[in-house]
């Protein structure tokens, strides 16, 4: 996976737009409402993608691009997103509870 084609990242980088943008525009989950914080679930979804195959599996061979399986990256993308939306706002409530 480290020497993708242009096409693959243009994959995973779709799936992180769709799984960013439903997560920050229709689920309203998010740390603040604006573009970076759409941004900032972009660049980690598209990570989230990038080791979704590696991470949980490969498998589901009728949505294969390459080495990139669609539905692990969609999950992949989905789990960093999430984690890291949680872990910035379990931070950010305990730094507030100590002050």
């Amino acid at each position: 996976m480290i020497g993708m084609n242009f096409v693959s990242f243009l994959i995973l980088l779709v799936i992180s737009i769709a799984v960013s943008a439903i997560l920050h525009y229709v689920l309203k989950f998010y740390i603040r409402p604006g573009i970076v914080s759409f941004a900032s679930k972009v660049i980690f979804g598209w990570i989230g993608a990038w080791l979704g195959s590696p991470v949980f599996g490969y498998w589901f061979g009728g949505l294969v691009y390459e080495k990139i399986y669609i539905i692990p990256a969609i999950l992949g993308s989905l789990a960093l997103s999430v984690i890291m939306v949680d872990l910035v706002l379990t931070v950010k409530s305990s730094t507030a509870e100590k002050t």
